[in-house]
């Protein structure tokens, strides 16, 4: 979105390690309208970890999204194959190009946008994007297909649970 009005209203750069406590405040804000929207099951309690989001920052994949200077958001965009995602049921990716994957996207409700602006921002460094939510997830549901991202089937996470694969080639 270069150029747009949301350059004037968000900027992101990556996470430090300091920035934890606000990371982990975002994700528990998160969570919480999760459950409030009948997503109760996508992210337990201790999800992500501080473990993982601590090599997230270590691997430079976790950023941070800022509205006129307050944090309201945190991501990680991930380069190259995501090993979940080698297996898809029901389905196929659009393509085997090279990709970037959008992963643990938390927001911290109190501003609107975000996820649209994160989408354009990761789809600027990725042309091709890959996506996955859990089907109780309205929300993502909702911004993923009204951004034109395609429905290409199922994949399962770590723990053994089913996600909606997404992906957007441009």
């Amino acid at each position: 979105m270069n150029g747009s009005a949301f350059d004037n209203l968000f900027r992101i750069r990556p996470a430090c390690p300091i920035d934890m406590s606000q990371i982990l405040e975002v994700f528990n804000l998160a969570r919480e309208q999760m459950y409030q929207s009948g997503n109760r099951s996508q992210w337990s309690v201790d999800y992500p970890s501080e473990q993982q989001l601590l090599k997230d920052i270590a691997e430079g994949y976790l950023y941070l999204c800022f509205s006129n200077n307050e944090f309201c958001a945190v991501f990680a965009l991930i380069f190259g194959e995501d090993p979940t995602y080698r297996v898809i049921y029901e389905g196929e990716w659009l393509n085997d190009a090279p990709y970037a994957t959008l992963h643990r996207v938390a927001g911290s409700g109190r501003v609107k946008g975000i996820g649209r602006f994160i989408l354009d921002w990761c789809l600027e460094r990725s042309q091709n994007l890959r996506v996955d939510t859990h089907a109780d997830n309205g929300v993502m549901l909702h911004l993923l297909q009204s951004m034109g991202f395609r429905y290409c089937g199922i994949i399962y996470v770590a723990n053994g649970t089913a996600r909606l694969a997404f992906q957007k080639s441009l």
